[in-house]
């Protein structure tokens, strides 16, 4: 089957075994999403291809998939600022705005603020970022389709050292944050694997810092006198510009490790030239915005030609797809399942907790995702990706990398 065959039959409403239900486009039922975003605080930057590949999907889906099923969706973006608080004021008016049946989360403050109301609200909210140790509990609402930061980083570990061989564990120095939940979420679970597996990866020291740090070159000459192998930044670019310059300045080389929404484009922006990430790396478990003809990019590249999608081919739009696939996909099964006129929260988490959703569903940006009620993410067979920026050029270090298990901290 070639991609293009594999784009429309994914689109039709008997798409990969989801849907075997049909409705007159005169009996389409609308229903809402609510869009959570951070326009103005730290990851404004990189708000403009997550967002900007959200809501394409959602027209895709309306003109292909839901007008077959007599469903239509409607979306809206609320700005949060990247703050619990803020979060947690906007949410009532949300509610009675929207009256949603599920909701597209963007980081930690929206899991802080939201975990304890959205099960008495029956609303389940379907993240893009990876997940964190402190929503790690049964009966979950909110829904990650990547394990924790620290899953993420600990393949990525496990990988570096035998790359680099040896025996002894790698040194791992943390910028971190006491600012934000999910920041300190993020150090605390590579302490706990650190912990439970010495012989693999040793903390030399955590850097606790502001949010958006400028300078931080005394810190950084410490930790690399400490023998620091690599520098794990899953905050923000702000900190990976600043933990950049300092390496700069003092003649050092050592690798930055970071994430998805601060990984190597992003954070090449925010320094002025992608070739001063020369030898940094970041890991994701999905797959990677690289060149290559895969399914994911040419549906990226489909929606770009029909459905207005403006974003760059990044790893926020690669975030920003999942994410929306996800909830698309379970919004499919819960319609099979109650029909498109009866469609709640409770049954699209109901759909999210019973439902496999293949890698053919999401285009291959994300693997085969299988939700239970012991937490809010997947827990078995999950494997990350690794770019990095070799001779100036954006590329894939390693694919199908295993993640590791990690006891909850």
């Amino acid at each position: 089957m070639t991609i293009s065959k594999h784009i429309k039959i994914a689109g039709a409403a008997a798409a990969l075994g989801l849907l075997t239900i049909s409705a007159p486009a005169s009996a389409q039922t609308t229903y809402n999403v609510a869009s959570l975003a951070d326009f103005t605080g730290p990851y404004a930057d990189v708000m403009k291809d997550l967002i900007g590949a959200r809501r394409p999907v959602i027209d895709w889906w309306n003109a292909e998939v839901g007008k077959k099923i007599g469903v239509k969706l409607g979306i809206k973006d609320y700005d949060h600022r990247y703050d619990a608080a803020q979060v947690a004021s906007l949410w009532p008016g949300i509610k009675a705005e929207l009256n949603p049946i599920i909701v597209l989360g963007v980081g930690g403050p929206d899991v802080a603020a939201l975990q304890g109301r959205l099960p008495s609200d029956k609303i389940p909210m379907v993240m893009s970022t990876a997940a964190y140790g402190f929503a790690w509990k049964p009966d979950p609402w909110i829904f990650n389709q990547r394990p924790t930061y620290s899953h993420e980083a600990a393949a990525f570990f496990d990988w570096l050292r035998q790359k680099r061989g040896g025996s002894g564990p790698l040194k791992v120095a943390i910028i971190s944050s006491e600012a934000s939940p999910a920041y300190v979420d993020q150090h605390k679970g590579v302490q706990r694997y650190a912990a439970d597996n010495p012989d693999k990866v040793e903390v030399v020291e955590v850097v606790f810092t502001e949010v958006q740090p400028t300078d931080l070159t005394t810190q950084v000459n410490r930790v690399t006198r400490k023998g620091a192998e690599v520098i794990m930044i899953m905050t923000n670019t702000a900190a990976v510009v600043a933990t950049k310059r300092a390496l700069q300045s003092l003649g050092k080389q050592v690798p930055i490790i970071m994430s998805s929404h601060n990984g190597l484009a992003e954070s090449g922006r925010a320094i002025g030239d992608v070739k001063q990430m020369e030898g940094d790396y970041e890991v994701y478990a999905m797959a990677a915005p690289t060149d290559a003809k895969t399914p994911g990019r040419e549906f990226f590249e489909m929606l770009q030609s029909k459905y207005g999608l403006k974003a760059k081919w990044t790893v926020s739009a690669v975030q920003g797809l999942g994410q929306a696939l996800i909830a698309m996909r379970a919004i499919e099964a819960a319609a099979k399942k109650v029909g498109p006129d009866k469609i709640t929260g409770e049954a699209i988490r109901e759909a999210l907790l019973s439902t496999t959703i293949s890698a053919d569903d999401t285009f291959k940006i994300l693997g085969n995702t299988k939700f239970s009620n012991e937490g809010p993410f997947p827990t078995q067979g999950l494997v990350a990706s690794i770019a990095t920026i070799k001779d100036g050029k954006y590329m894939e270090a390693a694919a199908g990398v295993p993640v590791p298990s990690i006891n909850k901290w």
